[in-house]
C-alpha cells in the first residue's frame, strides 16, 4: 500500500470516531496526493468569523486554545484547565465526561512539543454567541465516484461554555460500526433555554431568511419563495446539491416532499423543529437531533446532531452548509 492509501486508511478510522482529529491526518494526504486532483467539484469555503462581544471573544479564543492545545497538540494533560471535570458529549463514538474524553483520546494522542503555535486545520467559519461557540471545519477528499476529481466536506461543533470552561460538546458525526455501545451525555435542560444573545434588527433578518430556506421551503415544499429570498449566486457547500439558486430549486424540486407539487400549506410551527438556534450576525446555526439504527445492534437507535448553517448578504440568502458527504455509489444488484 503506497503512502497516500495509507494516510487514507488512517483517516477514515480515525475521522469516524471523531472527524477533527484525523485533520492533521488529512492536511498529509492532501499535501502528498495534490498533484493529480483536479478542481473540486465544489468551492471551498473562504474562511470567515462571526461577530461577537469581548466575553463571547473571550470563549472563542479558549475553546480555540483548547483544541490547539489538547486535541491537535495531545496534551491531555490540560484537558483540566479547558473542560468541566462533569463534560457533557453527544457524539455517539466518545464517552460522556471529561475522563471518557481523555480515555478515548489517549489511544491516539502523540503530545507535540512544543505545542503549536496555530492550529494545522482552523475551522473555516467560526463564532460565539451567548453561552455557545460553532466552529465549522473543512476538509478536501477523492469523489468516490471519480478519484481524480475531489470536493469539500464540512463537520460541525458547538461547544457549550459554563464557568470559563467547555461544559457541553455536539458535533456532527454518526455512530462508527464497532465503536461498542457507548451512552451520551444528557443536557440539564432543553438548549434554547440556555443564553443564545438578544437579536439584532439585522439578526432577526438573519434568522427570518434561514426559516425561509430551511421551514418554508423544505419542510413546507414552497420552493418558488427561493426567486425572492435566495440569491442567484447561491454558494452550495453540499457536494450533492448544484450551485447557485436555480441549481438549488432544480435538485429540490426532484426529491419527494419537496416537489412542487408536494407542497403545503405554510404554518407557523416547524413541521421539524431544530433544538438549537444561533443567530449571530449574518449567520445562522440551526441544529437538529436526529436518530439512526445502531450499526452494532439494529434493533436499537442512537442519537447524532445534523446541522445547517446559513450565511445571508444584503437581505438574500448567500451561502449554505452542512455535513453531507458524497456517498459511494451503490454496486448493481445481480439477477
Amino acid at each position: 500500500m503506497d503512502a497516500p492509501n495509507i494516510l487514507n486508511a488512517i483517516a477514515r478510522r480515525i475521522s469516524v470516531s471523531f472527524p477533527k482529529f484525523a485533520f492533521v491526518v488529512g492536511s498529509l494526504l492532501a499535501m502528498s496526493a495534490s498533484p493529480s486532483f483536479a478542481e473540486s467539484i465544489n468551492p471551498p469555503t473562504t474562511p470567515q468569523t462571526a461577530p461577537m462581544n469581548a466575553r463571547e471573544k473571550k470563549n472563542l479564543d479558549m475553546v480555540l486554545n483548547w483544541w490547539r492545545e489538547v486535541i491537535d497538540g495531545g496534551h491531555l494533560e490540560l484537558a483540566p484547565k479547558y473542560q468541566a471535570e462533569n463534560y457533557i458529549q453527544h457524539n455517539p463514538n466518545v464517552p460522556t465526561g471529561r475522563a471518557g474524553f481523555v480515555e478515548f483520546f489517549s489511544k491516539f494522542a502523540k503530545p507535540k512539543n512544543p505545542i503549536p503555535d496555530k492550529m494545522p486545520n482552523p475551522p473555516v467559519v467560526m463564532g460565539a454567541r451567548g453561552d455557545f461557540v460553532w466552529l465549522v471545519f473543512e476538509t478536501e477528499r477523492k469523489d468516490p465516484r471519480d478519484p481524480s476529481k475531489t470536493y469539500h466536506a464540512n463537520s460541525f461543533d458547538v461547544l457549550r461554555i459554563q464557568n470559563g470552561k467547555v461544559q457541553e460538546h455536539w458535533d456532527s458525526a454518526q455512530k462508527n460500526k464497532g465503536s461498542g455501545a457507548v451512552a451520551t451525555g444528557v443536557s440539564p435542560k432543553p438548549l434554547m433555554q440556555w443564553n443564545t444573545g438578544k437579536l439584532s434588527k439585522e439578526e432577526k433578518q438573519t434568522l427570518a431568511l434561514a426559516t425561509e430556506e430551511l421551514k418554508n421551503m423544505l419542510q413546507y415544499g414552497h420552493l418558488e419563495l427561493a426567486d425572492k429570498t435566495m440569491d442567484p449566486g447561491y454558494i452550495q457547500h453540499n457536494p450533492n446539491v448544484p450551485q447557485g439558486r436555480d441549481g438549488f430549486k432544480q435538485f429540490m424540486s426532484r426529491i419527494p416532499g419537496r416537489r412542487p407539487e408536494d407542497a403545503k400549506p405554510i404554518q407557523e410551527a416547524w413541521i421539524n423543529p431544530p433544538a438549537l438556534t444561533l443567530i449571530d450576525g449574518p449567520y445562522s446555526l440551526m441544529m437538529w437531533d436526529r436518530t439512526a439504527k445502531d450499526p452494532d445492534d439494529p434493533s436499537r437507535e442512537y442519537h447524532w446532531d445534523h446541522f445547517d448553517v446559513v450565511r445571508a448578504e444584503n437581505g438574500k440568502i448567500k451561502e449554505h452548509w452542512d455535513e453531507a458527504v458524497i456517498n459511494p455509489p451503490q454496486a448493481a444488484r445481480g439477477n
